[in-house]
């Protein structure tokens, strides 16, 4: 007999909480304590665990959804959810907890398509609003439009709730220097540019849901002075003189695109405000060698007031943030080398005569920086999305229910992963925003970062017609710098083009096709008699099935991954047809063979299904050929294709045959 108790005195400092251990059990066990007003930290691991609420009130938060606590609720938890516990009564919060590892349950839990997103909880899917100072190259397109793009299909798939919101971020300072080159005005080029770059996403088959621009927007100004207020009156914003550059012809005050320089942390070229190799940000004056692009003259430094906030004050917060969402290691490093530093007093607002003007009167010539403003723009976005749909979302009052996720490049980390949570935190403290972070690294062209200004770019209209965009997708899928940086040359993509797409993909399936039409009047035809070899290829097709699901799952998001698959669905089919074809014209064998084309047949359904994210005119031209329905939900197995359906393949085109233009 093991008997034990609940002893206050036996009580330890743990996962922010108070925590005591239970011995004897044969899993692991103990009591837990919170205390009126406390929370424990985001605890996230391998094993099951339960809770047992012994005495208290309070709030249990798994994955992001909030369910009340009180004396008699038990609760499991799978493994990998994340979990926290809060005591909002005026007692302790008292809990027994027993938790042990199951191989089993955790592989069930990791491969799920369910667990991390429950079908009722909103999903905000945002890429990176672009800046209306060009239009879309590959680069861009690479990196956050087609993973948000994406990621919302197959979360749409899977039957969870998932929107892709973007917008044009008129007021960058990247918009009034193509004005005053071009000889016009800044709202001018925002508009244009703003249009071009939602045609490119169109072209691309980049589906968006809501699209705002924020030099427009019917109550856009407003909403982001009241935002900018709250930050304000959170006592952590505040005017503050600090060193800043000068042109010194001029005057003008210099930040972003008018400077750059050297970056105080990497040493490599940086611009002002933020450095693209390092992702770390730099205050302008700490600049080494800097430059002004508004004359020869070396700036000059000079003491200018602006809205600052301390960021320094809060690398815990910033820690505690990254412990509840999906956040890359490569981002919580940055967050360490940020916040090694031992001051980093940030400018929000800057001197201007392009953007939002702050409320309150204290410096009347600045205007809400941009990068700040985004964090707002988020929100808004939200707000009419729900507008749109019915939905009565505030940006005003962020819902716990919410679950975000942010598609950006590398060079934008600083702002999305680190100040965002910052001033979410100042804005709305009731607020503890669940977000998942979906970085890339910079996708060169022939070896080099891809240029507006040299001329180096390959633009999205340029390549992406009807017949071209599925080969696009596919390659950019493939080729997509997730980890590190990629290279995109136009000679591997034809290749890549014709020798993959048309010479494997396209072959195989007008084959298969003719092969149908040969021998059963183009109807797919019912399964005959099965051999091992056949069994053993079905199963293959659900591993196919599993790891493309593990490839497009949040955790493990990865197009890279998931075009892989592909390229595996069609490779295993070739091998299997080839192997299979020996007897094909036997009629002693003729039950079997029959079995081997239904096989096949169910690889280019499968293909079909894999491919409905990345490649979605591919996908739906393919359901056709086939004869079923377009793909409109994730399946749990390889699927045969019905017994009379008319296969159409041998007709269809999937690919351009021609030279890609």
């Amino acid at each position: 007999m093991i008997l034990n108790q609940y002893s206050e005195s036996e009580l330890s400092d743990a996962f922010g909480i108070e925590m005591s251990s239970v011995e004897g059990l044969g899993v692991g066990a103990g009591w837990g304590r919170v205390a009126p007003g406390a929370t424990s930290r985001t605890d996230r691991h391998d094993e099951t665990e339960f809770f047992v609420i012994v005495a208290g009130t309070g709030e249990l938060t798994v994955d992001g959804r909030t369910y009340p606590a009180r004396p008699g609720t038990v609760v499991l938890f799978e493994p990998f959810e994340s979990h926290i516990i809060a005591n909002n009564g005026e007692t302790d919060l008292v809990f027994f907890t027993q938790y042990w590892r199951d191989s089993a349950r955790t592989r069930a839990s990791a491969t799920s398509r369910v667990r991390a997103n429950h079908t009722d909880r909103p999903q905000f899917v945002f890429s990176t609003p672009p800046t209306p100072n060009g239009d879309l190259h590959l680069g861009h397109l690479s990196g956050p439009y087609l993973g948000a793009d994406v990621y919302v299909r197959y979360q749409r798939l899977a039957g969870n709730q998932a929107w892709h919101l973007t917008g044009s971020d008129d007021y960058q300072s990247y918009v009034t220097a193509v004005a005053a080159r071009e000889g016009t005005t800044n709202a001018e080029v925002a508009a244009h540019f703003s249009a071009e770059i939602a045609a490119t996403l169109k072209a691309m088959d980049i589906s968006v849901d809501e699209y705002y621009t924020t030099s427009v927007e019917e109550g856009y100004e407003e909403g982001l002075q009241r935002f900018f207020t709250r930050l304000v009156d959170s006592g952590k914003v505040t005017p503050k003189a600090t060193p800043a550059l000068l042109d010194a012809e001029t005057g003008d005050y210099l930040y972003e695109v008018n400077v750059g320089g050297t970056c105080p942390g990497c040493s490599h070229g940086a611009g002002g405000n933020i450095c693209e190799e390092c992702g770390e940000p730099n205050l302008v004056a700490d600049l080494v060698d800097p430059s002004s692009r508004l004359s020869s003259s070396a700036p000059k430094t000079a003491e200018v007031e602006r809205w600052t906030l301390p960021l320094h004050e809060f690398a815990d917060a910033v820690a505690a943030h990254h412990k509840l969402g999906r956040v890359p290691v490569r981002l919580r490093e940055l967050a360490d080398r940020v916040f090694a530093r031992k001051t980093l007093d940030l400018p929000v607002s800057h001197p201007s005569d392009w953007g939002v003007r702050p409320a309150e009167g204290d410096l009347d010539d600045q205007v809400i920086w941009v990068w700040p403003e985004m964090s707002h723009g988020f929100l808004h976005g939200i707000e009419e999305l729900g507008a749109g749909i019915g939905e009565q979302w505030s940006k005003e009052a962020p819902s716990k229910d919410w679950k975000i996720v942010h598609f950006f490049g590398y060079d934008n980390s600083f702002y999305h992963a680190i100040l965002y949570p910052v001033l979410y935190g100042l804005a709305h403290p009731e607020w503890n925003p669940d977000i998942d972070y979906h970085v890339n690294e910079f996708y060169l062209l022939e070896g080099q970062k891809f240029s507006t200004s040299r001329r180096h770019a390959i633009w999205g209209k340029e390549i992406l017609t009807p017949d071209s965009v599925d080969a696009v997708r596919y390659y950019l899928s493939r080729t997509r710098p997730e980890g590190e940086r990629t290279d995109f040359r136009r000679a591997e993509f034809d290749r890549a083009h014709a020798d993959t797409l048309v010479g494997e993909w396209q072959d195989w399936l007008t084959g298969l096709g003719e092969r149908v039409e040969k021998h059963f009047d183009g109807v797919a035809p019912d399964a005959g008699t099965w051999t091992t070899e056949h069994t053993a290829f079905l199963a293959r097709l659900s591993l196919r099935l599993d790891e493309v699901t593990a490839a497009l799952n949040p955790e493990g998001f990865s197009l890279t991954d998931a075009a892989a698959v592909l390229d595996g669905i069609v490779g295993d089919v070739r091998t299997f047809s080839r192997r299979q074809s020996a007897l094909a014209h036997d009629g002693r064998w003729s039950s079997e063979a029959r079995t081997a084309l239904v096989l096949e047949l169910a690889a280019a359904r499968l293909l079909a299904t894999a491919s409905a994210p990345l490649m979605p005119r591919f996908s739906a031209k393919l359901a056709a050929a086939l004869g079923i329905p377009a793909v409109d939900s994730w399946p749990d197995t390889a699927e045969l294709v019905e017994p009379g359906s008319r296969c159409t393949l041998a007709g269809t085109r999937f690919f351009d045959t021609g030279e890609q233009r």
